[in-house]
């Protein structure tokens, strides 16, 4: 079975319809979408409302969560005071604008799921089995203690940004980086691409150009976001 994957949109509409746009090309039978599909960008019910139009299997991420709980923290593990102080107006600004409608499906999201593929057991989380808002990094010894605490044969996750897959004794972590707000050094979407069979698993991470201008632009036009959020867009940083 061929699956696509996604995460971390974060109210980004044009990455997410570049995205699916490539999907379409690639003959997958399944998307899945692990969460954070608001926040920082301009677009979160634009964002949700294709989500729920194309039926994609989504995960709550921790920004889905503190949007729609009305939280005033990300539970994002933010260093820098600016930051932790822009991540929640960014909270404010999207839970004053997102619908009734489409919050409250937020909050319905499942934190986790467990689904079955050709015999294997795929685990879907946002951070990670332990918390929506845990990284886990490529050389995170983090993946060392979920492999021993948790069963499965493929951990499926996004939270950091950036796309990676990682290959332990035969038990597979995914990340699927960012299909909207990328933390890899450029600004190009990113997704993950799986060919699951009984016999072997493999993988292909895409990177989707798209007009990141036309996301940095709605951003500085706005007056309750900062105005630093567009540059992130364009550089694909933190």
């Amino acid at each position: 079975m061929r699956i696509a994957v996604i995460a971390d949109i974060h109210s980004n509409i044009y990455a997410l319809q570049a995205v699916l746009r490539d999907i379409d090309q690639q003959e997958v039978e399944q998307i899945i979408c692990v969460g954070d599909l608001v926040g920082y960008a301009t677009f979160p019910n634009e964002v949700i409302e294709l989500i729920r139009k194309r039926g994609i299997l989504t995960i709550q991420g921790n920004y889905d969560e503190s949007v729609a709980e009305d939280r005033f923290a990300c539970g994002c593990d933010y260093k820098d005071p600016k930051k932790l102080e822009q991540a929640g107006m960014s909270l404010v600004w999207t839970q004053n604008i997102i619908t009734p409608e489409n919050k409250e499906w937020l909050k319905n999201l499942p934190i986790e799921k467990r689904i079955k593929i050709e015999g294997k057991d795929i685990y879907l989380v946002h951070g990670s089995p332990r918390m929506n808002n845990e990284y886990l990094y490529v050389d995170n010894e983090a993946i060392l203690e979920i492999l021993q605490d948790y069963s499965f044969d493929i951990l499926i996750c996004g939270h950091t940004h950036k796309p990676y897959t990682k290959n332990v004794g035969g038990r597979y972590i995914v990340n699927a980086g960012s299909a909207g707000k990328p933390k890899h050094g450029n600004p190009q979407a990113t997704y993950v691409i799986l060919q699951i069979t009984e016999r072997a698993v493999d993988f292909l991470i895409r990177e989707i150009e798209y007009d990141f201008e036309l996301t940095a632009r709605a951003i500085e036009i706005e007056p309750d976001l900062p105005s630093e959020f567009a540059d992130l867009f364009r550089r694909g940083i933190g």
